[in-house]
């Protein structure tokens, strides 16, 4: 268990920190001089609001401040942080005194996000300001797709909407580049507008990397560029 949450956020199994990160204070208060995970906490809610900022500011460059916050609320709000950290089973990994270690406290929002903050911390305080967005991609990932799949952030509708009103072609999406362990794949996306490429995207899931393409091919249409842009190293 440790392993896979340690591959998660990018460190390693021994790390001190991510030992740090996985301890509630009720085990600090009955094992002595062992640090919890509420200074980490502190960080990680700042790093995990800049990585979600820089996300959505650069992925929605259509979206005004308003829609912005509303959606980065969305993404990082306990709730959200809470699911994810059940679907990697991160409540199996925390250490907890013997008063509150039951499964129903394992399980509990607070908990499980503040735990999940805490990771934040621990993946930018080794890996740097490149690791924690690593990681903030890969945790905030499920939370985004949700809201595509819901219809309130489309950047490939909304390219395609505009494209068409220039009076081109629908879009031609196609998987440049693929990689990445099981548990944390990357794809390489390409869009096409009138049979040339416009710019390139990087997902988690092959939607996920078009919809990053898409979101390039706006930034570079509405300030009048069709040179596509670089993407970002995929993770080691």
């Amino acid at each position: 268990m440790l392993d896979r949450i340690a591959g998660l956020v990018g460190v390693d199994p021994g790390s001190p920190l991510l030992a740090q990160a996985l301890t509630h204070r009720s085990y600090s208060n009955e094992v002595a001089a062992t640090p919890h995970y509420q200074r980490l906490e502190f960080l990680g809610d700042a790093v995990l609001g800049l990585c979600a900022t820089e996300l959505l500011y650069g992925r929605y460059p259509g979206a005004d401040e308003g829609t912005l916050s509303r959606h980065r609320a969305q993404l990082v709000n306990t709730e959200a942080l809470a699911a994810w950290g059940r679907g990697v089973l991160l409540g199996d990994a925390l250490r907890l005194g013997r008063g509150a270690d039951s499964a129903a406290f394992r399980q509990g929002s607070s908990v499980l996000s503040d735990a999940v903050e805490a990771l934040v911390a621990v993946a930018y305080l080794e890996r740097g300001l490149e690791g924690a967005r690593r990681f903030c991609q890969l945790l905030l990932d499920p939370a985004l797709d949700a809201l595509e799949e819901g219809g309130a952030l489309d950047p490939k509708s909304a390219l395609q909407e505009l494209v068409q009103n220039r009076g081109g072609a629908t879009p031609r999406y196609e998987v440049r580049d693929s990689g990445g362990p099981a548990h944390d794949p990357w794809f390489l996306v390409s869009v096409q507008i009138d049979g040339r490429p416009a710019a390139e995207g990087r997902g988690r899931s092959k939607r996920l990397a078009e919809r990053a393409a898409a979101a390039a091919a706006l930034r570079d249409l509405q300030v009048g560029s069709g040179a596509p842009k670089a993407p970002s190293e995929p993770p080691p």
